[in-house]
Order: C-alpha cells, then structure tokens, then sequence
C-alpha cells in the first residue's frame, strides 16, 4: 500500500471516529461528567471513613483511660455507679463499631469483668471480641483469654476448646506455645495422660524456639511416662 494510500485510510479512521464522536457527544459527555461525580464521591466516602476510625480510636482510648483511672478501685462499692456507666458504654461502642475500634472496646469490656471477677461476663465479652476481630492479630487473644474465664469457672472442656480455637486463627500469634501447653495442663488434670503426652509434645514439635514451654513440656512427658 502506497503511503498515499495509507494516509486516506488514516484520515478515513480519524474521520469515522470524529463523526461518532459528534454524534453522541451528549452520551460522551453525560458518561464523562457521572465518572468525574462517581470519583468525587469514592474519594470523599474514604476521606469521611478515614475521619470517623480516626475518631473512633480516639473514642475507645478515652474509654480506657476512664479504665484505668478506676482499675485500682473498681470493686470499691462507692464507685459501682461509675463501673457501671463505663461498662455499658462500652458495650453500645463496641456494638456500633467494626474494626480496632469495637474489637478494643469489647476487650476493655472483658478486662473490667475480670478485674471484678465476674469470669462468665468476661467470657463472653471476650468472645464477642473474638468474633468481631475475626482473623486479625487480636482474635487469638481474645479466645486465650476467653479460655482463661472459662478455666475460672472450671468449663475445662470448653476451656481446651477455646485455646484451641485461639491456635487455629494466625500463625503468628505469639501466645500459641503458652496455649497449648495449657491444653495438655487442662487434660492432665482430668487424668487424660494420653491426651495430655499428645498435647506437650505439639509443644516441642511445632514451637521448639519456645524453650520456657519445650522445657516443661519435656518434663511434664517424663513425669507422665513415669506413672504408667
């Protein structure tokens, strides 16, 4: 093709395309300025979710500063009112709030209730934490702890599930040698020595860095091995 040739179907193409472009300029247009509002409105529904969790977080640590200006007294009767309003507080925050925010909040909650030793309140509370974390890095610790309330209240079953729940969320939780070993302290003493061998040694196998919790694994397996 001569370049003749080459510059008419150039010029046809560039012809065609302004012709459509003509032609529907008001759908062209229309379709330009809905993209330009749609970015608008995208760009300012992050800013706005951006202000609120920043406010938000603000928020729960106000909360827990209130926390810890009555930790000390907080099974004082002469400041149950106080304990009270916080704790229901929290509670509304935590409900209305996803993320760090309401996770903090339900954790804030629990930590209360165990200071006042009110162990199935924190329990649950801590479990509500839990469900609301969902895989961050403060699920697993919120079933730990869930699983500690529960030992208060001698669920030991239930105790062996909760540590084993808080296992199986993140790899990287950093309580997970602590917690399965108490997963085999839990079966020993409800004379499960199988269950309990079993559980020490996932210790040794699966965190052999943890040397506090491989030492006493090794030695809860000896000590076991010696009363068959």
């Amino acid at each position: 093709m001569s370049s003749a040739a080459e510059k008419k179907e150039e010029l046809s193409i560039n012809e065609k395309i302004a012709d459509f472009i003509q032609r529907n300029r008001k759908g062209i247009f229309t379709g330009i300025i809905l993209a330009v509002i749609l970015l608008v409105v995208f760009i300012a529904a992050l800013i706005i979710r951006d202000k609120l969790t920043v406010k938000a977080v603000s928020t729960v640590e106000e909360l827990n500063n209130r926390y810890e200006a009555l930790r000390l007294d907080i099974n004082d009767t002469s400041r149950e009112a106080e304990v009270n309003a916080l704790l229901e507080e929290l509670g509304t925050f935590a409900a209305k709030n996803s993320g760090y925010a309401g996770v903090r909040s339900y954790l804030i909650m629990a930590d209360m209730q165990a200071d006042m030793k009110k162990w199935a309140d924190a329990e649950q509370t801590w479990i509500k934490a839990g469900e609301k974390a969902a895989k961050s890095y403060l699920a697993p610790v919120a079933y730990y702890n869930a699983a500690i309330a529960a030992e208060e209240q001698d669920k030991l079953p239930y105790a062996i599930e909760l540590y084993t729940k808080s296992l199986g969320l993140r790899e990287d939780f950093p309580g997970a040698a602590r917690a399965q070993f108490a997963i085999g302290r839990l079966e020993e003493s409800q004379n499960n020595h199988e269950a309990a061998v079993e559980a020490y040694r996932a210790v040794i196998n699966n965190w052999p860095a943890e040397t506090i919790w491989t030492n006493l694994a090794h030695s809860k397996i000896i000590y076991l091995s010696n009363k068959k």
